[in-house]
């Protein structure tokens, strides 16, 4: 399949976890950036890739949601840990996904083709450190031990 970009923005960080993270173009994007084990203001990558994946399933869900005729009740949680690893560092991905109007078995079909759209999803889909799960009640409130 041919490439064919239907939006572009570039992304720059100059001062890793001490500055800002910015749009060059796109829209306007300014975030401060911080380290997750300090408590200082800013956002840290987690924090980021978290909003990512939440944001990018949510927005996939509610449009499976619109194709099927029902309102926009999904909700997404997701959860990262950062631990280290024999080389460094590195994060796991816990994503929980309400879909409290639907049968559990619809419910599944529609997260199952949900992450097969979502770019975000995609990206990230075959790690074993990332799950998702469709629940009844968010249980996330645990760190990875």
């Amino acid at each position: 399949m041919e490439k064919k970009s239907l939006y572009h923005t570039e992304i720059e960080n100059r001062a890793g976890l001490n500055g800002y993270v910015r749009s060059l173009n796109g829209g306007k994007f300014e975030q401060l950036t911080s380290s997750p084990l300090k408590a200082v203001p800013g956002s840290n990558p987690e924090q980021l890739i978290g909003a990512a994946l939440a944001t990018c399933l949510n927005a996939t869900l509610e449009a499976e949601e619109k194709r099927r005729g029902l309102s926009h009740q999904a909700v997404v949680r997701v959860a990262i840990d950062l631990g280290r690893d024999y080389q460094g560092f590195q994060f796991w991905l816990r994503a929980q996904v309400k879909l409290p109007q639907v049968e559990r078995q619809t419910a599944q079909e529609m997260l199952a083709i949900c992450e097969r759209r979502c770019p975000v999803a995609k990206l990230l889909a075959g790690s074993p450190n990332v799950t998702v799960e469709l629940v009844d009640d968010f249980s996330l409130g645990e760190a990875i031990k």
